[in-house]
């Protein structure tokens, strides 16, 4: 027949919500995902590339006294937070190397630092993530340490140490925080250096976030 025409068919409803959001498509660029996150003393971290002007103390103490080892589970009226963790792995690093100077003391508090944007993942967690999650927390690591003159990494040596620390803390955490008995910390963690011993009881998040705020002005300053 002459002068044919197509006949119209109502859309479903189905059709109607794919046909508007096609239109909202065509004709503009979709907004890239966001990759920041803007921090209470204003600044705003790039977090694919984090800047070193955009890094300051505060945001990480408040970041960390409320990030929690252990996945909060942990006894005690407060969370046993990265924080406190931090303070006492510095602590035990003054121990097994007395002769550091203040600059590897610093290195050692904020050896968890980047933790203030990504948390605490327990370790079969980072296992379990690879590689993507370590380069991501280094270049994280790196910019924290330059904005506070620290080297990008840890001399091997250093981080050797600040390591043990870290493992002897985890070990006390396991037993007196975390409901393991002695058997499963050693087995985990090895067993702590003969005749050290600490006694860990977990503070508010007011409290250690002053205390944190105040070991790195101590490690800061020169003098």
């Amino acid at each position: 027949m002459s002068g044919s025409t197509s006949a119209y068919i109502e859309p479903t409803q189905k059709g109607r919500n794919w046909m508007a959001q096609t239109r909202t498509k065509v004709g503009s660029r979709p907004e890239a995902p966001r990759a920041w996150q803007r921090m209470l003393s204003g600044r705003r971290l790039d977090l694919l590339d984090p800047s070193p002007l955009d890094v300051e103390i505060e945001d990480i103490a408040h970041g960390l006294a409320r990030v929690a080892r252990w996945n909060g589970q942990t006894i005690g009226e407060h969370a046993f937070s990265v924080a406190q963790h931090s303070i006492v792995v510095e602590d035990v690093c003054r121990k097994l190397a007395p002769d550091w100077d203040k600059k590897r003391r610093l290195m050692a508090l904020l050896h968890d630092a980047p933790e203030y944007v990504i948390g605490d993942m327990i370790s079969p967690f980072k296992a379990a993530l690879g590689l993507d999650y370590k380069a991501f927390e280094a270049k994280l690591e790196g910019a924290i340490h330059v904005r506070f003159g620290l080297p990008v990494h840890p001399p091997q040596v250093v981080k050797a140490v600040i390591k043990r620390a870290d493992i002897i803390c985890a070990y006390f955490e396991a037993v007196q925080l975390a409901g393991f008995t002695e058997e499963e910390a050693k087995r985990f963690f090895g067993a702590p250096p003969r005749g050290m011993k600490l006694t860990l009881k977990p503070q508010s998040t007011a409290q250690v976030q002053e205390a944190f705020l105040k070991r790195f002005r101590a490690l800061i300053d020169p003098t």
